[in-house]
This record gives C-alpha cells, structure tokens and sequence, in this order.
C-alpha cells in the first residue's frame, strides 16, 4: 500500500513535463484518492475476485489494449504484473521494469547502519517511466492542497499518530503508545489516531475514551477522508507504514518512527526530513528490508529504545 502511495509523486513530475500525456494507473479502488488532482484515467485491478488468477490478468490486460494503451511502466515487479506485461508484449507492446536494486537491499542488511544511502523508491519509479522515453526532472516535495476537513473547523494543534504498520517490526510498542497518546493529549489541542480495524480499533477508541482531546478515526471518515484529515494536521507521527506516505502526498509534516528497516533503504516518505526520523543507534538494525522479519532478541528493542518523550521533543521542533 506504501508503494502505491509513493506513485503519484512519480507521475506529478511526469505530468508536468508532458501535460497532454493520457496516462492510466492500474491499481484498486480503494486507492484512487492518491491521485487526486493528477487527471488520469484508472485501469481497476480487482486482486480478491476477477484478477486473482492467471487468466484474470490477461483480461485485465486485454483491457488495457483495448483502451489504447501504448506503453507500459511496471513498477511492481511481481508475478501478478510480470503476467501483465508479458500479455502486453506479445502484442508488440513496450514495457519497462522497475529495478528495485534488490541485491543492494541485502548487502545494506549485512552492513547495518554503515550503509550509503539508496536510491529512493520515488526516483525508480521515475526511471522506469524514463526508460520508456521520457525525460524530466526527479520530482519535487509536494504543496499543501486545499482540501476540507471532515471534521469541521479546526483549533489549535492538531497532531496525528498512526503506531500500526503490518508487521512487528514497524509497529510501536502498545505501551509506549499508550504513554506516548497521554503526553500528546497534554500539550496539543486535539490527537487524531489513524489506523484499522479490529485491534487498531479497539487502541484507538479506549484512547479516545480516556482523553477528551483524542479522535479515533476509523469508522468516522472514510479513506479519502482521512487524507483530508491529514492535511490539515500540523504533524503526523507514523511508523514506516502507509501513513507516513499519505502524509508525504498532503505535504503534512512527519515524525516517523523506525525499527527493523531503515530510511536509507529507499523508503523515507517523499519530501519528508531525515532529520525527523528517529532511529536507535544498535548494531542489529536494519535488520529487515519490509519489517517481517521477526526480532532475534524477541524483544524489538530497536522500537522500545525511541521513547514517547523523545518523539514529543522532535514534535515540538517541527511545530514551534
């Protein structure tokens, strides 16, 4: 999900290069508020039901070519859209991979935090499009759009945390969020918790139960909705999740949070700073590319070392 949301920053650079370019993303519905404002077409992939097969796939790609498709820019690179686009070129129809620099992921697991920073996803999504003949510049952050607030009017500060991401890795540690929401609900005017169902529902809602300045989100605003909530925090604080990316596209500040991975991967919300990425300083980590791998100490240390008095500092940098 992270990766679709780092997309529109791509095709925004190349939509300013090329204005009149007919450009349709192939992706699910749910989705489609990433590219708000970037006028291109959808091409809706149903991963669950009439895409899940072999055969699914090539009719997706039989409607692409019937839509007028005259190039294709993979920047999965998975067996689902290797199905597409070999479909695509037995039909004489150009198509270029994204290079995820896989091998150099490892080595930079095996190096730990000694590591040069890789290219980032943002700019390998460009150069796939480049390899397709086009010519622009790498994108730039994106610009605080004008969007309305599905919450009514706004005072104060208002500071987002989204503590979820699908794996342990990348998630924050429920007591030190519970500590972390009690801090933020003492010195911001309104804490607004993103994330899920279920277990993300239930954390959100007892907080928003425990402090009158606290909004658990789901199930009040839909997923555009939230963006639109975004945009109008004053930071956001988020793991190395989808959040953090959303956040990236609604120009909204971020203080993200990291554990297993590591921002140099490639990863870092677009535009977002560096320097308001917190990490602990252990010779075991990065330790995972995407989060999945389970800690070797069982104890995700690299998380319980950044604690909430340290994340209230940075925020306070970022909005003073």
């Amino acid at each position: 999900m992270g990766d679709v949301a780092m997309l529109p920053h791509a095709l925004r650079a190349l939509r300013a290069a090329y204005p009149e370019l007919k450009i349709t993303v192939a992706t699910q519905a749910m989705f489609k508020p990433f590219f708000r404002g970037l006028n291109v077409d959808f091409l809706e992939v149903q991963v669950k039901k009439e895409h899940h097969s072999v055969a699914g796939i090539w009719r997706l790609a039989r409607e692409a070519r019937k839509r007028g498709v005259d190039a294709v820019a993979d920047v999965h690179d998975v067996l689902r859209s290797l199905v597409f686009d070999f479909s695509m070129t037995l039909h004489r129809i150009r198509s270029a991979r994204i290079r995820k620099g896989r091998i150099d992921k490892k080595h930079a697991l095996k190096e730990k935090g000694d590591f040069e920073p890789l290219k980032h996803s943002v700019v390998r999504y460009c150069d796939t499009l480049r390899r397709l003949g086009f010519e622009f510049d790498d994108p730039q952050p994106a610009t605080k759009p004008v969007m309305e607030n599905p919450l009514g009017e706004k005072k104060g500060l208002w500071i987002g945390f989204a503590p979820f991401s699908a794996h342990a890795g990348k998630t924050y540690p429920e007591a030190q969020s519970r500590a972390l929401v009690k801090l933020l609900s003492e010195r911001y005017d309104r804490v607004l918790i993103h994330g899920g169902g279920g277990k993300e529902q239930t954390f959100a809602e007892e907080m928003e139960q425990s402090y009158p300045n606290v909004t658990a989100l789901f199930g009040k605003v839909r997923f555009a909705g939230e963006m639109e909530v975004m945009s109008h925090e004053d930071c956001l604080v988020s793991m190395d999740s989808m959040a953090m990316h959303m956040a990236s596209l609604v120009a909204t500040p971020v203080v993200s949070v990291w554990g297993a991975t590591h921002p140099n991967l490639g990863f870092l919300g677009w535009g977002c700073s560096l320097e308001n990425a917190l990490q602990a300083d252990m010779e075991c980590r990065p330790c995972s590319v995407f989060g999945a791998k389970p800690c070797k100490y069982g104890d995700y240390r690299c998380l319980t070392a950044i604690t909430p008095e340290r994340i209230v500092a940075q925020i306070e940098k970022v909005v003073r």
